[in-house]
């Protein structure tokens, strides 16, 4: 199959435009989303290169469309390039100017090779695996948590298997050398599982030839971390169920299995894992495993590693005692999995099409049967001047999310799954700021009106392409790195201030550094290390933030009025679910339990955090003046980063996406 190519002349139009980054937005491309570019020079020399940003939105649009054109060619469906091309250009006008953007998933990883050659699920953001099955299906759960995670992808899990198998005594026999893959290192956990709960021999293992750290990564990107965590896991997981032999196995060695398995993968040191645990709300033992009196040492080792939220069951839950953790650290997070079940959008009324649903992904905007993955796109309706606007960029955002759901994973029974729901959650950020500019009500019509012309399109693109039409199609994601590329406020949530200092952390030889320096961004180096030393390896730069559309910050807005907006966005847009996490302040408190009673049958889930106010050193934001963000904005001058882009000989240095630069 000839390759789908945007043409040359209209790339070169787009290589010369300046990009409208948000304050913070280039920043976090070239830290997180710029992948590296290997070819050969004229000198016959391999080098590399960091991509720019009008190059990685080609890789983008030039995967989705070769994805098509591939489906198309394939079930010899109608396809038509110079169709294609006009289509495709202008997608690429709406991601270039932020107007909606792919997941970070999709960012970095479409139109690799690796997507071509191992599936999809590098694309997709955040997955579910319920451990019900476990006295039939064993270790599977987690090994196959423990392998999406690898592959960047966020893992829910829930603690269904509790009580369902007895903890056997393992033989010990033979060696087994851990190959240095993925897939090496989920057989390994794989081995060590099926010892303790099938009573399977557990072999040596033997580290030997896994890369040391700092080693790229070629396939995924990032850099390798090294055998030390996977050791650690062995070591932890042997330790936990030894102690556990000959009783039955409980919620809380479900959770502490995965949050050891959270704490292991960093997948390429670009992507560190994303773990939540689903309970049932009456389960005290779960309830309590992160109280810090009771459970200090394990919060400190793993149980870090995930945020837990029970299944709450309206009319029945008390959410009284559950508001006092809540009060403290913010969880549990709250699911009604009934509400899942019986509504797509409040708006449409009951509908059981997700009666398979066992729970959401780690950031509660995706409703996922088990070993379902979402697959999220992101719009910005505050960047838009119009519905008509907004409802063009609708069509391409629905068409990236579709196209995804057309490359199976390298997972037959997650599959079976998503082949059947196509679910994709095409999703909004920059909500509030979209308030401001268009008003609730107009906001609240353009959802009303823009899911019904969603729906439309599914019916129109899912014939063409011969597949079924997706279960659901919209949500509300959190948002976090991605909102920071165009400089809209995350999700759903109130910016922190109109004006504020927002710090981020860079590594001290990170390449990103000397030219903010340049540039006359404050810094500093951590406050905080065990010595002297190892605060100097980390700069701690301060970037003042104004925020264009400004209703109110986190501080000032109450927690009736944030649920309601999420219970607005769950009735007029998301068939999904409205992740959001409602701030509040200790006299806010006492009304969790009145929030939660009066709206439990209009929400899917929702969590809590209160607003710290107690400031600390080098905290991430810091409110300030209007006159102290002119007098910290004056002097500034746009960073000089173009160096990334130029050629480097490879074997001299490597640089990680993450800043840290290491000789090798």
């Amino acid at each position: 199959m000839r390759e789908f190519k945007l043409s040359d002349s209209f790339i070169d139009e787009y290589s010369k435009k300046i990009v409208d980054w948000g304050p913070l937005g280039e920043i976090v491309y070239l830290r997180t989303y710029s992948r590296k570019i290997d070819f050969i020079g004229e000198d016959g020399k391999e080098y590399s290169r960091n991509e720019s940003w009008w190059e990685t939105v080609q890789r983008v649009v030039e995967g989705c469309y070769n994805i098509q054109k591939e489906h198309c060619e394939h079930y010899k469906l109608p396809w038509k390039d110079s169709k294609a091309q006009r289509s495709a250009q202008v997608m690429y006008n709406k991601i270039f100017n932020f107007k909606f953007t792919p997941s970070g998933r999709g960012l970095w990883m479409m139109g690799t090779p690796f997507v071509k050659t191992r599936g999809s699920m590098a694309l997709l953001n955040c997955a579910i695996a319920s451990t019900e099955e476990i006295n039939t299906r064993g270790s599977f759960p987690f090994t196959w948590a423990m392998d999406a995670l690898m592959l960047g992808v966020g893992v829910s899990a829930d603690t269904l298997g509790a009580g369902k198998i007895v903890i056997k005594t393992p033989k010990e026999d033979g060696v087994f050398q851990i190959p240095d893959t993925r897939e090496g290192w989920v057989e390994s956990l794989r081995l060590l599982l099926d010892g303790f709960i099938d009573g399977k021999p557990i072999p040596t293992f033997d580290y030997s030839i896994i890369r040391p750290y700092g080693v790229p990564i070629k396939g995924f990107g990032g850099v390798a971390s090294g055998p030390d965590p996977l050791k650690i896991l062995h070591e932890g997981i042997t330790a936990l169920l030894t102690n556990r032999i000959g009783q039955k196995i409980t919620s809380v060695d479900i959770a502490d299995i995965m949050d050891m398995i959270g704490v292991c993968v960093v997948a390429g040191n670009v992507r560190r894992s994303a773990i939540l645990m689903l309970g049932e709300w009456d389960d005290k033992d779960y309830a309590t495993m992160k109280d810090p009196v009771l459970h200090h040492a394990e919060l400190k080792t793993h149980r870090w590693a995930s945020n837990n939220s029970i299944k709450a069951v309206v009319g029945k839950t008390n959410y009284k005692e559950l508001a006092e953790g809540i009060v403290q650290n913010g969880e549990p997070g709250i699911v009604w999995l009934d509400n899942i079940r019986t509504h797509g959008r409040m708006a449409d009324g009951t509908d059981t099409k997700d009666k398979y649903v066992v729970g959401l992904n780690p950031c509660g905007e995706i409703c996922l049967e088990n070993l379902e993955l979402c697959n999220l796109v992101e719009t910005f309706p505050s960047r838009h001047d119009s519905y008509e606007e907004f409802k063009e960029t609708l069509k391409f955002a629905y068409l990236y999310a579709k196209t995804v759901t057309l490359i199976p994973t390298h997972v037959p029974e997650t599959n079976a799954v998503m082949m059947k729901n196509r679910r994709i959650g095409i999703s909004q950020s920059g909500i509030i700021d979209a308030f401001a500019k268009h008003g609730r009500r107009t906001m609240m019509t353009w959802n009303d009106t823009g899911y019904k012309y969603l729906r439309d399109l599914d019916e129109l693109y899912s014939n063409w392409l011969c597949i079924p039409r997706s279960i659901r199609i919209t949500t509300s994601k959190p948002s976090g790195s991605v909102s920071l590329l165009p400089g809209v406020s995350a999700g759903i949530h109130y910016p922190h201030a109109e004006y504020y200092i927002r710090r981020i952390r860079i590594a001290a030889n990170s390449p990103l550094a000397k030219p903010l320096m340049e540039a006359g961004y404050g810094w500093d180096y951590s406050a905080y290390g065990m010595d002297e030393d190892e605060k100097k390896k980390t700069l701690v730069f301060a970037f003042p933030i104004h925020e264009k559309y400004f209703i109110k910050g986190k501080e000032e807005v109450s927690i009736w009025e944030q649920v309601k907006n999420a219970v607005d966005y769950q009735r007029y847009w998301s068939d999904n679910s409205v992740s959001i996490t409602v701030t509040f302040n200790k006299n806010e408190a006492k009304d969790i339990p009145l929030v939660l009673e009066a709206y439990e049958d209009s929400l899917k889930a929702i969590s809590f955090l209160p607003v710290s106010e107690a400031g600390y050193v080098q905290s991430p934001y810091e409110t300030i003046t209007e006159y102290e963000y002119n007098e910290m904005s004056k002097h500034l001058v746009k960073p000089d980063f173009s160096f990334m882009a130029a050629e480097e000989a490879i074997g001299e240095k490597y640089c990680a996406n993450d800043g840290a630069c290491s000789v090798i």
